[in-house]
């Protein structure tokens, strides 16, 4: 009995690395990217937003400790059409004056055979939806790169409602992306 309660402080130190949960990393915003696309009038737009922060825990070895926690300035949006950059802050989309802020946190992590889906809810104009994301993560040296991606209904927000509700004219999906360059924390 002795010799276990000698043993027990290392088995102890052994076992915690095991226990740990997933790696906490800064977002290194030279390189990170927040971006989505859709259409107007059948063609094909991009969009970015320029100011973002996300929590990002993550490892694909303990999936179940992983978490992302994203809050994204929605008067950042920039499309590079001076029009419609004028029009997605305004009430008739974002609405950033009473809803200045988008916000996805993960509610887990699950293994879709070799790709990785983050599930979580996004809230958006005050309308919070479930929202699952493709998840790429790659190690590189200490750090990693994170790139995301999935589809939204932009009506199930209320984005471009009213007389902008027709899909023939303004696409109903959009397709979220993300490219983030991470450092350990």
């Amino acid at each position: 009995m002795k010799a276990l309660t000698r043993f027990a402080p290392l088995l102890l130190a052994l076992a915690l690395p095991g226990l740990a949960g997933a790696a906490d990393y800064t977002v290194q915003p030279a390189g990170s990217t927040l971006g989505f696309s859709g259409s107007f009038q059948g063609a094909g737009f991009n969009g970015t937003f320029g100011k973002w922060t996300a929590a990002i825990s993550y490892d694909a070895a303990k999936l179940a400790s992983s978490k992302f926690d994203v809050e994204v300035d929605l008067a950042s949006v920039k499309t590079g059409d001076k029009d419609r950059d004028g029009a997605l802050p305004g009430s008739d989309f974002f609405n950033v004056a009473k809803f200045p802020k988008a916000h996805f946190v993960t509610t887990g992590f699950r293994q879709n055979g070799a790709q990785v889906i983050a599930d979580g809810n996004l809230t958006l104009r005050g309308v919070t939806k479930p929202l699952s994301l493709n998840v790429t993560f790659t190690p590189q040296g200490t750090g990693a790169t994170l790139d995301v991606a999935g589809s939204i209904k932009r009506l199930d927000f209320g984005v471009g409602g009213g007389d902008y509700a027709d899909t023939s004219v303004i696409g109903g999906d959009v397709k979220v992306t993300a490219h983030v360059v991470l450092a350990p924390k």
